[in-house]
This record gives C-alpha cells, sequence and structure tokens, in this order.
C-alpha cells in the first residue's frame, strides 16, 4: 500500500529530515519517491533500511554525480529518490552501519555546498524586495506586501545559512584542533 505524506524541511534541516525518514522506516515505512514537500512510502518491514540525504555539487545526470551514485550503489546503498541535486539514499540495515560523511571534512564541505545554495536564494529575494520598494514607491498607487514578503524570505533563508554557517565554523574548529 502506497502512503503520500507532506512534509516540509528546507535545506538547512537534512539532518532533521534524515532522522524523520528513519523514524518512518522504524513504524515500517519505505520511502520510494520524493518531490518537492512530497513523500511517497510503502509498506515494509520495520527499521528494514537506514537513510541518508546528500547534495550533490552537480545534478545527478552529470557524469561526476553518476559516478559516485554508482559508488554508493557499489556499497550496498541505494538511491530511491532525487530532486534537483539532492538524493536520498537508503541501506538495508542487515548490512551494517550507513554513513556518508565519515569524516569532518566531507561534513564540512556539504554545509559549505547547503550554504552555497542558500546565499544566492537570499540576496535574490532581497534585490527583488528592493525593487519592489523601488517600484511601489514610485509607481503604485496603493500600498503592496509584496516587497515585505520578498523581505520576510529573504531573512528567513538568510537565517538557515547562518545556522548552516554555525555548523561550517564548528567543522572548521574541530579540523583545526585536530591538527
Amino acid at each position: 500500500m502506497r502512503k503520500v505524506i507532506k512534509k516540509v524541511f528546507w535545506a538547512w534541516e537534512s539532518e532533521k529530515e534524515e532522522k524523520w525518514l528513519n523514524e518512518m522506516s522504524a513504524k515500517g515505512l519505505a520511502l520510494v519517491d520524493y518531490t518537492w514537500c512530497r513523500y511517497a512510502f510503502e509498506e515494509c518491514e520495520p527499521g528494514e533500511y537506514c537513510y541518508k540525504i546528500q547534495l550533490l555539487e552537480h545534478r545527478p545526470s552529470h557524469p561526476e554525480s553518476e559516478q559516485y551514485i554508482r559508488f554508493m550503489e557499489e556499497t550496498g546503498a541505494e538511491q530511491v529518490a532525487q530532486y534537483m541535486n539532492w538524493v536520498y539514499f537508503r541501506k538495508k540495515t542487515a548490512e551494517g552501519e550507513f554513513e556518508i560523511f565519515s569524516d569532518v571534512e566531507s561534513k564540512l564541505k556539504q554545509c559549505i555546498l547547503i550554504k552555497k545554495l542558500l546565499m544566492p536564494i537570499g540576496y535574490l529575494n532581497l534585490f527583488i524586495a528592493a525593487m519592489n520598494f523601488v517600484n511601489f514607491a514610485f509607481n503604485a498607487p496603493k500600498f503592496s506586501w509584496l516587497p515585505f514578503i520578498n523581505l520576510l524570505c529573504a531573512v528567513f533563508i538568510f537565517a538557515g545559512a547562518n545556522e548552516v554557517n554555525k555548523k561550517i565554523k564548528a567543522f572548521k574548529k574541530e579540523i583545526l584542533i585536530r591538527e
């Protein structure tokens, strides 16, 4: 039986999303597909799979990404979904521990990729808000919420980027201490 759940996780919440997917697996629901905020599950043995999510540097169809996905599959992981540059992997828990980011450097690289994704979107919303403020100040006969919505989006995205930045600083500090 297929079950669809609509749920929102932001780019900076991938660990929280992974935890939720693994909780769903523990309840006997295996992720089989994902599109924006829409998760499709099928029944499985409770705890049969462990899930990991990764933001790839390139689109999944890029040769480097295809090579990486093949490598993951050779280790026993299965790609169950992809959305833009995000890929969703699972591995049977019976096959042992499943970890994508096994060292601090790979965790740091993943956080930097997420930050690189967020910052242009935040700046774009800030720019659109500024342009809307100017447009409505000189051309609009009445008040509009549009620039405030873009400004709110920019603030929200920058707050998420700040959370990622805290992780980046912690990983860099850990690398420095280790050296």
